[in-house]
């Protein structure tokens, strides 16, 4: 059975920095493309990036460009999001998913076929 498995959220400032963290098991994790998505309280669930099975092609949401970057270690069955310069509005759960085999990655939560259950971030101003 897969799982993924979020950590790393927290409280900080406005400013600071986080790393999220997902380690995914019971699935070949190193064939799966991986998304980031957040949601804030009272709103949708809203795409944040996604990287491809290789790791070689990133696509972020105009909002977090240059602030986040996301990234995959496959041999640690792992894919990471970097958060820098957190904004108030940055705060959510955040979640990852993994959508398909030698995929290029989406942006789209009906693309997903395995979801983590998610970390808070609390971005204080």
């Amino acid at each position: 059975q897969a799982q993924l498995v979020e950590s790393g959220g927290g409280s900080v400032q406005a400013g600071d920095s986080l790393i999220l963290s997902c380690v995914g098991s019971g699935l070949i994790f190193n064939l799966y493309a991986m998304s980031w998505f957040r949601q804030a309280p009272g709103q949708e669930r809203e795409f944040v990036a996604s990287i491809d099975w290789t790791g070689g092609r990133t696509t972020y949401e105009d909002s977090v460009k240059g602030r986040f970057t996301i990234s995959r270690d496959n041999a640690k069955n792992a894919v990471f999001l970097q958060m820098n310069s957190l904004k108030p509005e940055d705060g959510a759960v955040y979640s990852c998913a993994a959508s398909q085999p030698y995929g290029s990655g989406s942006n789209s939560t009906s693309a997903m076929a395995y979801w983590g259950s998610g970390t808070l971030v609390t971005v204080s101003s």
